[in-house]
């Protein structure tokens, strides 16, 4: 009598999940010596990029002169501008030459800046940190246009008007230094989407959370604007208090995609459908 045996069905092995790499690991010294490079080569690129805005800032200069001498125009004054000591001028260039080095450097500083995190993050945090470096110089740069076109010839028309009995004699120096809080304050002003992603993705807001009190950020977005805004005057507080509620609303969609795609890498990693992960 023989025996039938039949061997057990296989059963079904799931394959292991890979652990997600999680980057190199440093030790503190390292950290230190890898801080250097990153920092020695961007300074060395912010010099380089000073040495050629020195070539560039008498050009800027006349770029960035052409709202002041229009907004004379309109007002039937002389078009100039001048300095009000013999070192004027010269300290214009060289803090122009700096400040475009700072801008011309920017992508060797950011990818500095990547090179030293990079290592320490995970797969899905590099993909992150990459959009949010390439996101921030958009936003930057586009904040910047939008304060140069829109906001400075409304600031600049609005001051120019009150001219009374004396006659405006407008230092280059001066005119500089409005003219650096107008385009940089709404180069920060920009970035509001890219403040909505970092607090989306260390959990302090939600996309849902964000709309409920859409009004109240609109109150506080009027308040920042009159704050920002040089002139008292209300049309130039709802020009820099438009862009900023579109770039609220932007946010609320940037923290959806942050939830959303945090929602389907933890139903992948529990082996939930995605659907069912909402």
């Amino acid at each position: 009598m023989f025996l039938m045996t039949s061997n057990p069905p296989e059963a079904t092995i799931m394959p292991p999940v890979p652990p997600e790499d999680p980057g190199g690991q440093m030790t503190f010294f390292e950290h230190l010596v890898e801080l250097r490079k990153r920092i020695i080569t961007s300074l060395i690129a912010v010099g380089i990029g000073a040495g050629v805005g020195w070539f560039v800032a008498p050009y800027f200069v006349s770029w960035i002169t052409k709202p002041m001498l229009k907004a004379l125009a309109d007002q039937h004054l002389t078009q100039q501008l001048v300095y009000t000591n013999p070192t004027g001028f010269l300290s214009l260039l060289i803090a122009l030459s700096i400040y475009l080095g700072l801008v011309l450097a920017s992508p060797v500083v950011l990818y500095q800046f990547w090179l030293f995190v990079a290592p320490a993050l995970y797969k899905h945090e590099r993909s992150a940190t990459t959009g949010f470096l390439f996101s921030t110089v958009i936003l930057f740069l586009a904040g910047i246009g939008f304060g140069y076109f829109m906001m400075l010839p409304k600031v600049l028309k609005f001051l120019i008007s009150f001219q009374g009995p004396v006659v405006p004699l407008i230092s280059i120096n001066e005119y500089f230094d409005l003219t650096l809080m107008v385009l940089l304050g709404a180069g920060l002003i920009f970035e509001l989407p890219v403040l909505i992603f970092f607090l989306t993705l260390f959990g302090i807001v939600t996309p849902k959370f964000l709309f409920v009190n859409s009004k109240y950020a609109i109150l506080v977005i009027a308040i920042i604007a009159a704050i920002v805004t040089p002139t008292p005057d209300a049309l130039t507080m709802l020009v820099v208090m438009a862009p900023m509620v579109v770039l609220y609303f932007a946010g609320i969609g940037v923290s959806a995609l942050v939830v959303g795609k945090r929602n389907r890498r933890l139903a992948a990693a529990a082996g939930t459908p995605a659907a069912e992960a909402h």
